[in-house]
């Protein structure tokens, strides 16, 4: 029956089986998991092999070919201990197949492993065998009528179209019909199931349990105790149709009914019509009557029937005798509605996972995405000895079940060996006893070896558990047993949380792996009282204090020395604590009143004790320095009233600096350590203006404008170039300012014209202006500034205006009649002024830049012209390099551009977006120079090269390569002076170390940067 079974490649065989000292190929902590509550087991999916498992599972659960093939012995098939023998035969698929069954019916997994047997088979082909059948399809309604219409429904012959016979050898009248021998009838048993579509998908199988190997409950019916094997056998009986004929025809007067009417009261008392339910399995209920004729009485027209009188006494003597549980069940209501459905031993195997079903499942199965895939039938005469029921041990090989015996035994130890490691953890106690309290935590008496013992405990348990588990560990101890949470910290061990509820488990209680347990009466350790809880918890402090000699006189040098307090304590008041930072600065001190926790001191932060007393909480530290430039350790302190003003606070620093007169203001040091906004509401109360303890203000020279005014520094700045003919009347335009006057770079000889590098600006004089005025208010009142006589400028209009960001023009001032506060120039903007040849009206879409041409054969540009770049169409790079061709009258593709980068000395060339823009990449995201990496913006420099008289890509030039040389240097000495400071601090406490420049603590920002041209 096994076909060419045993036609197989021996190349490749897995050595991998149980029994004979062999192990299950498990992990050491996860063995395999045990069967549902089914009991039965699947088979693991190794990529791709679900149908293959479908097939398997169908092949096991049909007991005839199981049963035939654990019959064959050593005598067909061989030993696998002997397949490396090389004049042995040894069949290793079916015995790899009788092992996989034998894992299937009884080792305790979960689910089987394909891998031996797929190893073994040698697979060559992929072709499939399949039987066609041909049907006709018009005028039925599915595919089941189409097959009962064609080869099952009787077909008369007569007439024209007679029957051939063969043993005759003449026409003769026939007719073909369905046998009545019942050895041609079928149950479906098992029905593999395609999920997906015709390119992919996943197979499961459903399979009729024919021998109860499973459980077939539900596992919301677990809790229904009702639910026995009795009722199961009761759901047999009733799904004899003969048996629920009989009961139905019974209940009828004379027992006579219509055919069709019989078909109606069977669908009301079972809750399913006779061709859903029994059609396919006995067909037509006209047939199944006729087939039955010893039982029921067709009328001559077979429409109606009755039971035949002998056989109505026996069946309702039968029915009555013996089956008065089925009588009850027919006559009551439908089984959809009673408490236990109808329910055939199906199973759902889906690889790994095997769940019941019912059989309206299977029902659903022959449409949509899910459908069946293939149907397997079992005779219905084979019946299953009583001795095979609910018996996985039936008809298999002693050796197999050795095996399988051995092999569970050995599942069972690494469960628990797994089982005990995943619920047993290891906790530290601590005795009382072995330690005492000192500086504020608790420490071993001799050492922490013997002062702890470790004890590995299941947390299943409970903490009850525990404690008995402890004393019969101490027998030395006496009295009460109080169990403590305990942690090590810096300052030593301290408790925490004391343990209760002895009903609890460990797990409910949160002990965790490691734990360390402090055992002790509760109260004290060596006659002293033990604080517990998270708020006085120890804490170790360097305390920072200025060093004495043996004269007790102080001395500069600042020494620290480790301090434990507890948490919740209060610092003295005859002296404040100060925090140091980590460069070594005092900062402000900390309140009285405040807990440690409050003040935000943490594990191993340093203190400086210092004379005098804290600021109250209505009085501000402040740290105050005169000027913008800070040094480390110049600031001055001072405690105010919060409610104090500007102005008075003003009065106060002034005098503690020793400084005198009206003129100055105040301002608050930023975060970069530099000069912020000034306080200008002098009559505001500072803690209004939201100042804390901590910030540092500085006194700045000059009193400021009224509010609502500014006080604008100007500058001139006029650049070299063929278009700047303004001259002052002492043509100063060649000359070095000198004393803080002008800032300037210096030329450099051999180079015909580097003004890209040149800054020269001027200070004129400060203006005080309202908020409210127009940009050509600000340069008509510049004007008229005793310095500025000496330029001979016809109007405002022939002067453009730049902010100064870092001693250099920065953002342009455009739209001449456009209010100064909508510029939002700020307090401490700075103005620079530069004449033009003529007016000029830039609009929002126009960009300022500085053009110049290279010198041919020379590392050096021709003096800058200023070039307007309309940008409506946008900012490209090859709409600039057509503007720029334009303007020079150069070929655009012989032209080469670069943007120049003043403070790094180098020149960026702009490349053609067009040929190197990638198809993943949007354009308009790429080929725009107001990004990265160009950042666009008025009054940058923009190298040009023409490329018909030099072909390389060198922009550089003399000046560029001495400023790259400068810049190096620079870094150089400085990074040496920093090295220096450090050798020549090598004696101060790193605590205490003064950096060349103190940095703020870092801060996240958002900056959202509008357009304010």
């Amino acid at each position: 029956m096994f076909g060419d079974l045993f036609e197989e490649d021996y190349s490749s065989v897995s050595n991998d089986h149980y029994g004979k000292g062999k192990k299950l190929k498990t992990k050491a902590l996860e063995p395999p998991a045990p069967r549902g509550f089914t009991n039965l087991s699947g088979i693991r999916n190794q990529g791709g092999t679900c149908y293959l498992n479908s097939l398997l599972q169908t092949l096991h659960f049909t007991p005839e070919f199981r049963e035939a093939l654990f019959s064959l012995g050593p005598e067909e098939l061989g030993s696998l201990e002997d397949k490396d023998k090389p004049d042995a035969k040894v069949r290793i698929i079916p015995l790899q197949l009788q092992r996989l069954f034998a894992q299937l019916l009884l080792l305790d997994r979960e689910a089987a492993s394909t891998a031996d047997l797929t190893d073994s088979f040698g697979w060559t082909s992929d072709e499939e065998d399949f039987l066609d059948l041909t049907v006709a399809v018009r005028n039925v309604s599915g595919l089941e009528d189409a097959l009962w219409n064609m080869y099952v429904e009787e077909e008369v012959f007569d007439s024209d179209n007679l029957y051939h016979c063969g043993t005759c050898d003449r026409l003769v009248k026939a007719a073909k019909s369905e046998l009545d021998d019942l050895e041609y009838m079928y149950d479906l048993f098992s029905v593999i199931i395609h999920k997906g579509g015709c390119y992919g998908g996943h197979y499961h199988v459903y399979i009729k349990d024919v021998d109860h190997l499973g459980n077939w409950q539900f596992q919301e019916d677990k809790s229904n105790p009702d639910v026995n094997l009795e009722d199961l056998q009761n759901e047999e009986e009733i799904d004899d149709p003969l048996m629920i004929l009989k009961a139905v025809l019974l209940q009828e007067e004379s027992n006579l009914i219509p055919v069709d009417q019989l078909g109606q009261k069977l669908l009301k008392k079972i809750g399913v019509s006779w061709n859903k339910k029994y059609r396919k399995q006995y067909g037509p209920l006209r047939k199944f009557l006729q087939l039955h004729s010893q039982i029921f009485l067709l009328s001559s027209d077979e429409s109606t029937v009755s039971l035949l009188k002998d056989c109505s006494l026996q069946a309702e003597s039968d029915i009555r005798g013996n089956d008065q549980q089925l009588l009850k069940t027919l006559t009551s209501e439908p089984p959809g509605l009673n408490d236990r459905p109808f329910c055939p031993h199906w199973f759902d195997v889906n690889d790994s996972r095997v769940q019941p079903i019912k059989e309206k499942d299977i029902e659903q199965q022959f449409q949509g995405k899910e459908s069946a895939y293939m149907l397997f039938y079992r005779k219905s005469q084979l019946q299953r000895p009583p001795e095979a029921r609910a018996n996985p041990r039936y008809r298999v090989p002693c050796h197999l079940l050795n095996e399988m015996d051995a092999a569970n035994i050995e599942l069972q130890i690494k469960r628990a060996e797994c089982d005990s490691t995943n619920n047993n953890f290891e906790l530290h106690l601590h005795l009382g006893p072995h330690y005492h309290f000192f500086n504020g935590a608790l420490h071993p008496v001799v050492s922490q070896t013997e002062s702890m013992w470790d004890l590995t405990f299941d947390k299943r348990k409970t903490l009850g558990d525990l404690r008995q588990s402890i004393f019969q560990l101490l027998e030395f101890w006496e009295g009460d047993m109080v169990l403590s949470v305990a942690k090590f910290v810096p300052a030593g061990l301290h408790v925490y949380q004391t343990l209760d509820g002895d009903h609890l488990t460990l797990c409910e209680i949160e002990i965790a792996d490691g734990e360390d347990i402090f055992v002790w009466n509760g109260v004290e350790v060596g006659g002293i009282q033990i604080p517990a809880g998270s708020d006085c918890e120890p804490l170790l402090l360097n305390v920072l204090h200025p060093a004495t000699s043996n004269e007790e006189e102080e001395c500069q040098q600042l020494i620290d020395s480790p301090h434990v307090f507890p948490s919740n304590a209060e610092i003295a008041e005859d002296s404040c604590l100060r925090p140091i930072d980590r460069n070594g600065k005092l900062l402000c001190p900390v309140p009285d009143n405040y807990t440690l926790k409050e003040a935000e001191l943490k594990m191993g932060s340093s203190l400086g004790l210092c004379p005098g007393k804290a600021p109250t909480s209505s009085q501000l530290f402040l740290f105050f320095a005169v000027g913008s430039d800070v040094q480390p350790g110049t600031e001055m302190e001072i405690i105010v009233e919060e409610t104090i003003s500007v102005r008075d606070c003003l009065k106060v620093m002034l005098e503690k600096s020793g400084l005198s007169g009206d003129a100055w203001h105040l301002r608050k040091m930023d975060w970069c350590y530099e000069a912020g906004e000034a306080l200008c509401e002098e009559d505001a109360a500072l803690k209004e203006l939201m100042l804390c303890s901590g910030d540092t203000l500085l006194l700045i020279e000059g009193k400021l404008p009224p509010l609502g005014f500014l006080k604008v520094p100007i500058w001139w700045y006029q650049p070299r170039g063929p278009l700047h003919r303004w001259k002052s009347h002492q043509d100063q335009t060649d000359c070095t300012f000198s004393q803080g006057g002008v800032w300037r770079a210096d030329s450099i000889q051999d180079a015909p014209s580097d003004a890209h590098a040149e800054v020269s600006l001027r200070y004129l004089g400060d203006i005080e202006i309202s908020e409210d005025a127009t940009l050509g208010e600000l340069k008509s009142q510049a004007m008229t500034l005793p310095s500025f006589s000496e330029f001979s400028i016809p109007s405002p209009a022939f002067l453009r205006a730049w902010t100064v960001e870092s001693k250099r023009p920065g953002r342009l001032l455009r739209a001449h009649y456009q209010q100064l506060r909508e510029y939002k120039l700020g307090q401490r903007t700075e103005i620079c002024l530069e004449p033009l040849q003529k007016e000029e009206n830039l609009g929002p879409q126009h960009v300022l830049l500085r053009t110049q041409m290279r010198l041919p054969g020379k590392r050096a540009y021709a003096l800058p012209v200023d070039l307007v770049w309309d940008t409506a169409r946008g900012w490209t790079a090859g709409s600039l390099r057509h503007r720029v061709a334009d303007f020079y009258s150069l070929p655009v593709e012989k032209t080469e551009i670069a943007k120049y980068l003043p403070e790094k000395f180098e020149w960026l060339p702009v490349p053609s977006w067009n040929q190197q823009i990638t198809k993943r990449k949007k354009k308009k995201k790429q080929d725009n120079l107001q990004g990265a990496p160009y950042h666009l913006k008025d009054g940058d420099t923009i190298g040009i090269k023409n490329l018909l008289v030099e072909d390389d890509d060198d922009f550089s030039t003399v000046r560029d390569d001495i400023g790259r040389e400068k810049q190096k240097e620079f870094a150089l000495g400085k990074k040496k002076s920093q090295e220096a400071f450090r050798v020549r601090s090598g004696d101060v406490p790193s605590g205490a170390e003064t950096p060349a420049r103190p940095r703020g603590p870092e801060a996240s920002l958002s900056i959202h940067v509008g357009s304010f041209r």
